[in-house]
């Protein structure tokens, strides 16, 4: 059983690093054109969850009646996977937390941790592709699991819906990483945007 149990998370990974790769050769020729419709952002939480092992560890308090954002589904969810899966590897065991408000036109996801944090002036490495941080600036040699692309394509994905995806300090130490869209004012007809 133990051994089925390391196959299947390997392959997992496997799947996950295949599909990352795949979504950053996309992003890197354009080729990624969102199919736009109003999606809630506690309905695509429990989804990116579904997919994740996350021993626990990560609590959704996201208000349900805040307004749906004007996004692509299916990319809006590897988007929260991909950034929680981060959270994950990287808080060092700390406890994550999905929060979302609305800001004038926008609604905002925060996918929050309380582990070692990243210094400022590392914050634009951690979305470049390739690019994992160690404890004292860029490294391969941390010991983490991953090849740096997750948090990239994400904020491909973002921007390619018209959202931004930024990282800040959590109040107390950690990460925050918000993940920012525009509000659906008015339930709509599905749009594609053409990047």
């Amino acid at each position: 059983m133990e051994l089925t149990a390391t196959i299947e998370e390997s392959a997992d990974r496997l799947t996950a690093l295949v599909d990352n790769l795949l979504d950053s050769s996309r992003l890197a020729a354009g080729a990624v054109t969102p199919l736009l419709a109003p999606i809630g952002y506690d309905e695509v939480a429990v989804r990116a969850l579904a997919g994740l092992s996350d021993d626990g560890r990560v609590t959704l308090a996201i208000d349900e009646t805040l307004p749906d954002v004007l996004a692509d589904a299916g990319l809006l969810e590897r988007v929260v996977a991909n950034v929680i899966d981060n959270a994950l590897r990287h808080a060092r065991g700390a406890p994550v937390v999905l929060r979302a408000s609305a800001y004038a036109d926008r609604v905002e996801l925060r996918i929050v941790d309380s582990g070692p944090g990243v210094p400022k002036y590392e914050r634009e490495a951690l979305f470049a592709p390739f690019q994992r941080l160690g404890g004292a600036g860029p490294s391969d040699r941390d010991g983490a699991s991953g090849v740096g692309l997750g948090l990239s394509v994400a904020r491909g994905f973002t921007e390619a819906m018209g959202g931004t995806l930024t990282a800040e300090d959590t109040p107390g130490g950690g990460l925050t990483v918000v993940v920012s869209l525009p509000a659906a004012t008015t339930p709509a007809v599905p749009t594609e945007v053409i990047g």
